[in-house]
């Protein structure tokens, strides 16, 4: 299970064009951290789509000091 999964499928729902007002009324009202964790959770998702890859580091590099 990822973090995707906790996602609470019940309040995405298709609106008309008309009511798009609510929508952006509703955001509006959300607290700021909130509405970027949702916005990071569709950027991650949106890559894995696009991409077909989760996002991450590609390489290790490790850091030695000589003496």
């Amino acid at each position: 299970m990822n973090e995707y999964d906790q996602i609470d499928k019940k309040i995405i729902k298709k609106v008309h064009l008309k009511d798009k007002n609510k929508d952006f009324e509703f955001w509006q009202a959300q607290p700021y951290e909130y509405r970027l964790e949702i916005l990071e959770k569709i950027r991650q998702e949106y890559i894995r789509w696009k991409y077909n890859f989760q996002p991450g580091f590609q390489r290790v590099y490790k850091v030695t000091k000589r003496s």
